[in-house]
């Protein structure tokens, strides 16, 4: 079955740096979209960045882009979101998404917090 498995959150100064990790299985991974979104407390879950295709087209919310940049590793079924720069806006929970014949799957998701 499809399981994605999220990691690499933490607490981190503002300023820092952090890469998140997402750990796909049970589908073809080179093939498929995948996107992370980002949810803070009392808020609604957010789009954050998309990659897709080959050679892979990204996508960027316009509050991370030049900040946060998205990549893929086929080899590993693994898509990554390095974050530069962070901001105490930026915390959140992270989850990796996608999306296979209609259906969402979410990751389990991975705190990050801004924060000096």
């Amino acid at each position: 079955q499809v399981e994605l498995e999220d990691s690499g959150g933490g607490l981190v100064q503002p300023g820092g740096s952090l890469k998140l990790s997402c750990k796909a299985s049970g589908f073809i991974f080179s093939n498929t979209a995948m996107k992370w979104y980002r949810q803070s407390p009392g808020k609604g879950r957010e789009f954050v960045a998309e990659i897709s295709g080959f050679p892979p087209l990204t996508d960027y919310a316009d509050s991370v882009k030049g900040r946060f940049t998205i990549s893929g590793d086929n080899r590993k079924n693994t898509v990554y979101l390095q974050m530069s720069s962070l901001e105490p806006r930026d915390t959140a929970v992270y989850y990796c998404n996608t999306i296979i014949q209609g259906a969402y799957y979410w990751g389990q998701g991975t705190q990050v917090t801004v924060s000096s």
